[in-house]
């Protein structure tokens, strides 16, 4: 264990996290999500919920500064609708670290599928809120 470092990321979401570089994609994904289909590099974080997650990542995740958006969630699909909390818990997460931070971008679901599949890895967590997935762009971690 780590000093200043959330005990909810694993050695090896930390590595991922370092290894990344700006413009990489990191999906948190939910429970249902088809991630060990779409992507090859899969970090397990079962049993996590994504806001908890959140807050611990991104106090160490320079979100991009140099694109529009960058948090991405999933449109709901015909007929389907959004339970608004859960964009309002990950929003009062993100708000903690990235105050300026824009909203969030919502596409289709195999548009956001084609992201994850060359996103930089997925993190299946235990997530259970339906269209939870998050898609987070990395930026330059300022010196």
């Amino acid at each position: 264990m780590l000093k200043g470092i959330s005990p909810l990321i694993s050695p090896l979401l930390l590595q991922t996290m370092s290894r990344m570089g700006h413009g990489d994609e990191l999906v948190l994904a939910d429970a249902h999500f088809p991630g060990e289909s779409l992507n090859k590099t899969i970090v397990r974080a079962d049993g996590l919920r994504i806001p908890d997650l959140l807050e611990a990542i991104l106090p160490l995740f320079e979100l991009d500064t140099y694109v529009s958006r960058p948090l991405v969630m999933m449109a709901p699909v015909d007929g389907d609708q959004l339970d608004p909390l859960v964009e309002l818990s990950y929003m009062e997460r993100i708000i903690k670290t990235n105050p300026q931070v824009s909203s969030i971008e919502r596409i289709e679901r195999f548009s956001f599928y084609r992201r994850a599949k060359e996103a930089f890895a997925v993190v299946m967590t235990g997530e259970t809120a339906k269209y939870g997935n998050i898609l987070l762009v990395k930026g330059v971690t300022p010196a």
